[in-house]
C-alpha cells in the first residue's frame, strides 16, 4: 500500500512514517518544514517519497494526493501559547489546509486519518474524558481541531472516509523543545543542571501516551473496518504535574528542588481519557506505561543519569 503523511517530518508524523515502513508500505511525506526537520528523515531519505510542499497550497497537494491508498494527516501547528498570539495562522494551516486534504481525498476516495486534540473539550470538570462531553476549547488551538472535526463531518456527510484521532498528553524520543509538552521541557530543565519549574500549582494532570503508541494507533484506525468516527487516543491514566516531577527526579537522580511558575494561558486543569470506545470499536490500547517511558526517554536524552 502508498500512504502520504503530511508533516512526516515532525515529531509523531515521523514516527508513523518509520512504522508504515516497518510494515512494508511505500510512503510519501508532505512536509513544508516550518515545524519539521528534514533531519528526522536522514536516515530514511532513500525509502520515502518526499514533497516540500504548504497544505495550504490546494493545487500542489492535489498533485501530490493522486494514486495513493491512504492519507495520514499530521500536517498543523500545535503550540497553544503560541497560538493566542498567531490565531489567524493557526486558523490558515489547521482548519484551511486540513480542508484541502479533506476535499482532494473526497473527490479521490482516499481514507483520512487525522490528527484531532483532547484540547476539544477544554476545561472538563468530570472525568474521564468521553468522546461525546462536550466541547469548549479554551484556546485557540483546541478551536482550530474541533473546526477541522466540524469540516469531517460535512464531508463525511458526503461519503468520506474520515477517522479523527483526538490525542492526549503525546511524549517520546524526538520532541521539538520548541513545541514541547511538559515532559520534554522537564528534560530540558534536569539535563541543564537547573530547577524544574511548573506553572501553576501543579496539581492540574494529564493523560500522558507515547509518541509510538500513537503511531500505532493510526495504522490501526487506516486498517479498520469503521469508516468513520472520532476517538480519544491516550492510556486512561491520570499522572499529575506534582507526580510527574517527582518520578523524574526519580528516575534522573535530579539534584535540584522543585520550583512554581505562574499558570499558563489556556492550560487545563484536568486530562484524562475514557478509553472504552476506542477499546472497544478499534480494539486498540496502549502498550507502553509511563515509567517505561520516561526511562526510555531519560536514557536517550541523560545517559550519564542512568
Amino acid at each position: 500500500m502508498k500512504y502520504v503523511v503530511t508533516g512526516g517530518a515532525g515529531f509523531i508524523g515521523n514516527n508513523i512514517v518509520r512504522l508504515l515502513l516497518e510494515l512494508n508500505h511505500e510512503v510519501k511525506v508532505i512536509d513544508n518544514l516550518h515545524t519539521g526537520k528534514i533531519e528526522n528523515l536522514t536516515d530514511i531519505k532513500n525509502k520515502i517519497e518526499f514533497e516540500n510542499v504548504d497544505i495550504k497550497n490546494f493545487e500542489e497537494i492535489k498533485l501530490n494526493l493522486k494514486n495513493v491508498d491512504g492519507i495520514f494527516h499530521e500536517a498543523a501547528l500545535t503550540s497553544v501559547p503560541e497560538s493566542f498570539k498567531k490565531s489567524q495562522e493557526y486558523y490558515d494551516v489547521n482548519v484551511l489546509g486540513t480542508k484541502n486534504i479533506f476535499k482532494i481525498a473526497n473527490k479521490e476516495n482516499i481514507r483520512v486519518i487525522f490528527a484531532s486534540s483532547s484540547s476539544v473539550y477544554g476545561d472538563i470538570k468530570k472525568t474521564p474524558i468521553k468522546e461525546n462531553f462536550d466541547k469548549n476549547p479554551n484556546n485557540p488551538y483546541g478551536q482550530t481541531k474541533l473546526d477541522s472535526e466540524y469540516l469531517a463531518e460535512e464531508f463525511i456527510k458526503n461519503k468520506s472516509k474520515i477517522i479523527g484521532l483526538r490525542y492526549f498528553n503525546v511524549y517520546g524520543i524526538g520532541q521539538n523543545s520548541s513545541y514541547a509538552g511538559v515532559i520534554t521541557k522537564f528534560l530540558e530543565n534536569i539535563k541543564n543542571e537547573k530547577s524544574i519549574t511548573i506553572n501553576g500549582d501543579g496539581n492540574q494532570n494529564r493523560d500522558f501516551i507515547h509518541v509510538k503508541d500513537i503511531a500505532k494507533a493510526n495504522i490501526v484506525a487506516m486498517e479498520s473496518k469503521i469508516e468513520n468516527g472520532f476517538f480519544n487516543i491516550g492510556t486512561g491514566i491520570a499522572t499529575s504535574i506534582n507526580d510527574l516531577s517527582k518520578l523524574m527526579i526519580k528516575l534522573s537522580n535530579h539534584k535540584h528542588k522543585t520550583i512554581h511558575g505562574s499558570q499558563l494561558e489556556g492550560d487545563v486543569k484536568i486530562s484524562q481519557a475514557d478509553m472504552c470506545l476506542s477499546n472497544r470499536v478499534l480494539n486498540w490500547n496502549h502498550e507502553i506505561n509511563l515509567m517505561d517511558g520516561l526511562r526510555e526517554l531519560i536514557k536517550n536524552y541523560l545517559p550519564s543519569k542512568l
